[in-house]
């Protein structure tokens, strides 16, 4: 077995192969996006591709959001020091969050793997702190803002992992960051947004959601309300489903449902497996999900117990992660969902009691997990520059946490960072040109859009289709 000692000099041995400052090359930018922004809405919804380009549209940040494809084909370009480990894959800044162990404790860490696969963990550190470079601009924080917030993310990945790699294995395996934690470690400035953040998960439950999407039919049956184009029936005439569609060959949603409930059962725990038995279905829907995830297919499953007490289940599309095609290293599993579920239990400290996989007709992946329950997202638009710098931080806290738990190797990624600034520098010079890179693109884009190589539209024209 390697002495601690041992593990931090392989680390630091990597140098040789990849120096710090190495890390500032931006990669594969000589190309074409719209090909690569096409490429990932293959196998989409056809309708909802539209939506999908409508909010990449908003702003170059939902642009960045929207297209973790072409940032995996940028990275692939990349240097990295060698060491290959399951990472998120999709790491900006708004796919982390609060969520609810099932203790109902309220955690923050990464909340999204979608495009969970093994790969270099400078991938998603680059991923992040490009994110808020991108979103510091978008904001108009300033370049005093960019460099501080991007300095903060690195500083605080270099200190968590300088302490995992002194931690034990289950010390670094049971280590979470709590918003109690957060609490005391908040400055004034920056108090009042986690207390509200935790009021607000507070009430995030699915009994506070039962009324704000669902109400009773003429029959007095529990139904999920159609809200166009965020949510809607499959069989309903206000379908955004392409006509010829395999789902529209069902004679309703039932079929559908226990096809999906079918497997899915078998991926929980045995007592987990009894609760859910516990429960009754109503009804299901579609939900549009996301910026990236727009096109993919998300269904809401609304059950109640004998109380009528709610329980909603997501069931969301499991694709090919997009940095499948720019690593040699595979996943170890088949199944893109049970893929999404190792992924999130591999790098999250506790995950949804419900988080399981399954397949649906025609041979599509799915995860399954529950909705909204305790879940919130950064309100960037409230955060002030203090705030923003903070929030930084305990990402770059919570992306080392991930990364400790789900690589073992802790001690070499610190002995490679080092304690210097070195890679921060690489990574501030980095993310600032990759921030111009993804302007270019975006520029490209919204040029392709009003010519019509790319047709979009937003929410508001989804809606004006279907109005009485």
């Amino acid at each position: 077995m390697t002495t601690l000692k041992e593990r931090l000099k392989q680390g630091k041995d990597a140098r040789k192969l990849c120096s710090r400052s190495a890390q500032a090359s931006v990669g594969k930018i000589n190309r074409d996006p719209l090909p690569l922004i096409k490429a990932s809405s293959e196998g989409r919804i056809n309708s909802l591709v539209e939506l999908r380009y409508g909010r990449m549209l908003v702003s170059p940040f939902t642009f960045y959001r929207g297209n973790a494809l072409l940032h995996a084909h940028d990275l692939a370009g990349t240097q990295n020091m060698g060491l290959v480990a399951p990472i998120c894959g999709d790491s900006h800044l708004m796919n982390f969050g609060g969520f609810a162990t099932p203790e109902r404790n309220l955690l923050f860490s990464v909340i999204d793997f979608d495009e969970a696969h093994p790969g270099p963990w400078e991938w998603d550190l680059k991923r992040l702190v490009a994110s808020f470079v991108v979103a510091a601009r978008d904001l108009r924080h300033g370049d005093t803002v960019e460099e501080t917030v991007c300095r903060r993310v690195v500083g605080a990945y270099q200190q968590t992992m300088h302490e995992c790699a002194d931690q034990s294995v289950l010390e670094t395996w049971y280590e979470s960051i709590t918003y109690d934690d957060l609490l005391e470690q908040a400055r004034k400035s920056t108090l009042e947004h986690v207390q509200r953040s935790i009021e607000k998960a507070e009430r995030r439950t699915h009994a506070e959601l039962l009324p704000k999407i669902s109400e009773r039919d003429a029959k007095g049956r529990l139904t999920i309300r159609d809200d166009l184009p965020e949510m809607f029936h499959l069989h309903k005439n206000i379908t955004l489903l392409d006509a010829d569609d395999d789902w529209l060959r069902l004679s309703d949603w039932r079929p559908l449902y226990d096809t999906l409930m079918r497997d899915y059962r078998a991926t929980l725990q045995a007592d987990r497996q009894d609760l859910l038995s516990r429960f009754h279905v109503h009804d299901m829907a579609f939900k549009v999900v996301g910026v990236g995830s727009v096109g993919t297919r998300c269904l809401v499953a609304l059950l109640t117990d004998e109380k009528e007490s709610p329980l909603f289940l997501q069931f969301k599309e499991a694709r090919r992660s997009v940095l499948a095609d720019y690593v040699k290293t595979k996943s170890r599993v088949r199944h893109n969902g049970q893929r999404v579920v190792d992924g999130q239990r591999l790098m999250q400290s506790a995950s949804d009691l419900f988080l399981g996989w399954t397949t649906g007709p025609n041979g599509r992946h799915f995860y399954v997990r529950q909705l909204r329950d305790m879940k919130i997202s950064a309100e960037l638009e409230n955060f002030d520059a203090e705030t923003f710098a903070a929030y930084g931080l305990v990402c770059g806290r919570a992306l080392a946490r991930a990364h400790a738990r789900s690589s073992g190797c802790a001690a070499q990624i610190s002995g490679y960072i080092g304690k210097g600034d070195a890679l921060a520098d690489a990574l501030f010079k980095y993310a600032q040109s990759y921030t111009k890179q993804n302007e270019r693109d975006f520029e490209r884009f919204q040029m392709a859009c009003r010519k019509g190589r790319l047709r979009a539209r937003s929410e508001a024209d989804f809606a004006a289709d279907h109005l009485p």
